[in-house]
């Protein structure tokens, strides 16, 4: 069996699509999924499979419109393995999340989309923000003391952040923490 990190987007965000983890380890489960481990109320769970990572993904994007009622147009669902998380964090840039008191710091991962396709939806403002991108995620960083200033909720307004979702770094590395005691 393989581990995997299965991130959801749209879920539990802003009052929309609300899902108790409770309930989303139980349709994972019903699934056949084992280990099932949920982090956070924002759609994060680890999970073991003997199924290839997109078959997970396409089994849950179809389970969860069906067991919740949701807007199935904000759902999308991306499954890494531990292999593949762990690049994320061994490929940021450097520096990138050690300073959490000084910078916000968030990886943003792709859901089928192409990185130059999701780049033109940043403009960061200098000073402000800046993103890198890596493969498969763009790791992104604001200034705390200027975060009200950066333009991260452009992106997030853009149709094409549909297609992508984010995560704090510290989120990131409390999900490889958990995928590495599995």
């Amino acid at each position: 069996m393989t581990s995997y990190l299965v991130l959801m987007r749209g879920i539990n965000v802003g009052g929309k699509n609300l899902i108790p983890m409770a309930g989303l380890r139980q349709v994972l489960e019903a699934l056949g999924f084992a280990g099932v481990a949920t982090y956070l109320q924002s759609g994060n769970a680890v999970v073991q499979s003997e199924l290839a990572a997109e078959a997970v993904a396409s089994r849950i994007e179809a389970a969860l419109p069906a067991a919740f009622r949701l807007d199935s147009a904000l759902i999308k669902v991306l499954v890494l393995s531990q292999a593949q998380l762990q690049a994320v964090i061994d490929d940021r840039p450097k520096g990138f999340g050690d300073t959490p008191d000084l910078y916000h710091s968030d990886a943003i991962f792709l859901m089928r989309l192409g990185m130059a396709e999701a780049l033109a939806a940043f403009s960061p403002k200098e000073g402000v923000d800046t993103i890198w991108p890596g493969k498969g995620v763009i790791y992104s960083q604001r200034l705390s003391a200027l975060r009200t200033k950066s333009r991260l909720n452009r992106m997030m307004a853009s149709p094409l952040y549909l297609s992508m979702t984010i995560r704090s770094w510290g989120t990131v590395l409390k999900l490889a923490e958990m995928m590495a005691v599995r």
